[in-house]
Formats: structure tokens, sequence, C-alpha cells
């Protein structure tokens, strides 16, 4: 409607969705449980709130390229003439094939059935106790130091790994750095991998859900989406560049925990019906 001003509610819901999703994208706690629950509590369960949930990914998404910028400009001046580079490019690759491949096949039904509170908060819980597990075992031989020293085998088990966070709370972030440690990578390698893996998975689903949900983009929605994608860039980037400091000289410990103490509460509210959870 010409002249219609932006309700300054909607524009602090989409800041607070941009921060959830800034802050959680890439910790092991799940982004997309996180924006179920907090998109319930704000009432933003319609169509185009999805929609909106898929936007913002981007801003999370060009925070990692910033990040890593260096590494990236780097690689790309040396492909024509370094095999390093061109090893990188093709293991980021391998390891993003098995995402496409069960994102097409397993989608649409994993959307609509297991994006629920329930679903959400018993994944928290499963998915805290994995971390403890691979965190308390005895250390092994780790084969990887560097993702420059991955083989092409390696990120295709990354790759298959990563496909576990299309459950809804489970943890992309989660899922790859803590299976890369299983399966013989350093935490220092099996987080960088993540986030370059992180690249091509979510610019490709967040590319071909809006196209396919684009019936539910109008130019109306611009500012809200722009304060959702800018709250989400910033966040994500402090996040990022502080996880990278924290990995030194921690393990993942702390989030597990979290992980289960709020995927309790969520269980708690929702079958007591404190809170009104979606599904």
């Amino acid at each position: 409607m010409p002249g219609a001003q932006v309700d300054p509610a909607v524009l602090l819901k989409a800041a607070i969705m941009g921060l959830v999703e800034g802050l959680t994208e890439f910790l092991p706690i799940s982004s997309t449980g996180h924006l179920i629950l907090a998109g319930t509590l704000l009432g933003l369960t319609d169509e185009r709130a999805k929609v909106f949930d898929i936007a913002i990914q981007t801003g999370a998404i060009l925070a990692v390229v910033i990040v890593y910028w260096q590494r990236l400009r780097e690689t790309a001046a040396a492909l024509g003439h370094d095999a390093r580079a061109r090893r990188f490019v093709s293991n980021v690759l391998i390891g993003f094939i098995p995402a496409v491949v069960l994102g097409l096949l397993l989608g649409k039904a994993i959307k609509a059935h297991l994006f629920n509170a329930p679903v959400v908060a018993t994944t928290f819980i499963l998915g805290g106790f994995v971390i403890l597990w691979a965190e308390r075992r005895p250390a092994t031989a780790t084969r990887v130091h560097d993702v420059d020293a991955m083989t092409a085998l390696d990120a295709l088990k990354v790759g298959v790994v990563q496909c576990l966070a299309m459950v809804p709370g489970t943890s992309r972030s989660g899922a790859t750095i803590i299976g890369g440690m299983l399966l013989g990578l350093s935490r220092k390698a099996a987080t960088d991998f993540s986030f370059y893996l992180a690249i091509p998975t979510l610019i490709g689903a967040g590319a071909y859900s809006l196209y396919k949900e684009r019936a539910h983009l109008s130019a109306a929605d611009l500012p809200e989406f722009a304060v959702g994608l800018l709250v989400s860039f910033i966040s994500a980037w402090a996040c990022v560049r502080w996880l990278l400091r924290y990995i030194a000289t921690h393990t993942f410990t702390p989030f597990a925990w979290y992980r289960i103490a709020f995927g309790g509460v969520v269980l708690l509210t929702y079958f007591t019906g404190w809170v009104q959870w979606v599904g």
C-alpha cells in the first residue's frame, strides 16, 4: 500500500529473529530449532515467516565469507595453478553433495512432519548427550590437523554427517564439527571445514527454498527482511570470530549441557501446556 508505515513491532520481531539466527547458526545448538521456537513465541508461524527464516540466513553466510575472505580470495586466485587450492574446493563440493541429494529427496517430508516443538526439544537433548559422549571419549590419534590435509573421503564422510542436521534441533555445525572430530579431524580443522561447508550448503538451500516460496514475497517485506538480515550478519560475524578463539582452549561441553537443559524446558512447557508451542 503506497505510503504505508512500517510497524515498529514487526521490525523488532525481525531484529530478534535475526539475532537468534546469527547467534545460533554456527554454534552447535541448532539455529533451525531456535528459529522454530522463537517464531512460535513471537507469533511468526505462517508460510511467509518460514521464507523470512530462510532469507536471513544470507546475513549469517555473508559473515562467514567476510571472516574467511582472505583464504577464499587466495584460493580463487590460485585455482588455475595450485593443486592445494583445487583439492580444497573439490573437498567442499564433495561434502556438499550429500545434502543436495537428501535435501531434494526428503526435505519436503521432513518439513511437514518434523518441524515442531517436541521433535526439536528431543533432538536438542539427544544431540547434547552425543556431544558429551564425543568430548569424553578417550583421545584418539588425530589424523587431520588442517583442512588442506583432508582427503576426498574425509570430506564425503563429513558431508554425510551434515545430513543429520536436516532434522530440526540437530545443528548443522554441531553435526559437522563433532562428526569431523570423531572421524579424526582436529577441533580446529573440523570447525574450519564446517564453516567452509556452510557457504554452499546454506546458499544452495536458501536459494532453492526462496525460489519455491517466491509467491509469498513482496516489495512491502523489504524493510523487515533487511533488518533481519543486517542483525543476522552482525551477530553471526561476532559469533564466528568468538567461536574460533573459544575452540583453541575449550571443549563443546557447555553447549551440550545448554542443549539438554533447554530441550528439557521446552518439553516441560509443551506437555504441561504452559506454552502453546505450534505442533
